[in-house]
């Protein structure tokens, strides 16, 4: 049996309900008996049927004796839904082939184990490493209990975010900033600074991505000076939190009425990105698309919790000193000091270049 040619089918269906299923991992299982796919599924939304049950009702009678693919370890415990270990027992699955070993403490092993008691043959590390690209978020969420972050920037060819005025509608072209609602799409939640809200009244919406899911939009505004007839607290589309310091007065937050936005007050009268980053894990936020300026993108990669950075590439020039850059002053006076990066993916996508990278 090509294990190899079923299980990319599994993390295909797995990567369609990417952006759809935090604070849960994306999974894909397929049945196969007799080398024939007789039924597949994936986990949608949080609450509802994960990937292997969908698989087992749709293959019915024939999942006895048959082999299981799954792109993550199943669970074994007693969530939202039922544990999948005893579904698959009462399926009468005879093999289950596992991609990634779930992170998550209320599984991590457990499921793999369960199975075997049951004497279930069980084969792990299948595409390991591309089930766990597809989770990568998830993962570091279940180490850290901090959304994974993602700084994203759109760029000239050298490097300016906007001109010495500060124009920057727009930079990339038409398919690079549809890229753009799609990777929002992915993540929990979309942040930015204040600088940015008082600057572009910005929707921070999904509009045509690969799902309709609505990130929350989260604004760190240390003095609370957002506009209360801004566009993020007006529309009521989808949540917005605002992150203030402890000073702010309760005068300030009556100004903010509308169901769909709240105020949240930090312990100290400066914002610090790790207080905020716990803050939202606290809250479920697995992944963070940050969208801010030069300071919040700076202070971001300073708190050393930068998992990611898309940076899209115009082919343009801009020049001048005044012109803004990606980051802020990082004070590095010798290269030997400057953040090392990893290259992970380079695209073309129409006339702009788009670079995934990670820091080393």
């Amino acid at each position: 049996m090509n294990l190899e040619f079923f299980m990319k089918f599994a993390l295909n269906l797995a990567s369609v309900a990417q952006g759809q299923t935090a604070p849960n991992p994306v999974v894909g299982a397929v049945i196969v008996k007799d080398g024939e796919i007789v039924g597949f599924g994936s986990h949608l939304k949080p609450g509802e049927p994960h990937a292997e049950v969908h698989a087992i009702n749709m293959a019915g009678s024939k999942t006895k004796d048959s082999t299981l693919f799954v792109t993550l370890e199943p669970c074994n415990h007693y969530g939202k839904t039922p544990p999948c270990t005893e579904a698959i027992i009462a399926a009468g699955i005879k093999e289950v082939v596992i991609a990634s070993i779930d992170k998550n403490p209320l599984v991590a092993g457990s499921g793999i184990e369960r199975l075997k008691r049951e004497g279930i043959h069980v084969q792990t590390g299948i595409l390991k490493e591309h089930a766990d690209q597809l989770n990568e978020a998830f993962f570091h969420f279940m180490k850290t209990r901090k959304p994974f972050v993602t700084l994203k920037q759109a760029i000239t060819l050298d490097g300016k975010t906007a001109t010495k005025t500060g124009h920057s509608q727009w930079i990339t072209g038409e398919q690079a900033r549809q890229d753009v609602h799609n990777e929002r799409s992915k993540h929990d939640a979309i942040l930015v600074g204040i600088g940015t809200v008082l600057k572009d009244n910005p929707s921070l919406t999904n509009r045509n991505g690969k799902t309709n899911k609505q990130p929350i939009r989260i604004v760190l505004d240390t003095h609370l000076r957002t506009p209360s007839d801004c566009k993020i607290v007006t529309d009521g589309i989808c949540p917005t939190w605002i992150i203030t310091g402890s000073h702010v007065e309760d005068s300030q937050i009556a100004r903010f009425q509308q169901r769909n936005v709240e105020i949240i007050k930090l312990t100290e009268s400066t914002i610090q990105i790790e207080e905020v980053l716990h803050l939202l894990g606290e809250r479920n936020i697995t992944s963070l698309y940050v969208e801010g300026g030069q300071t919040i993108n700076a202070s971001f990669l300073q708190s050393k919790n930068t998992n990611q950075i898309i940076t899209y590439i115009a082919p343009k020039l801009v020049s001048g000193s005044a012109a803004p850059s990606m980051f802020a002053d990082l004070d590095i006076t010798n290269i030997n000091d400057a953040y090392p990066l990893t290259f992970k993916k380079v695209e073309k996508i129409g006339d702009d270049l788009k670079i995934t990278s990670t820091l080393n």
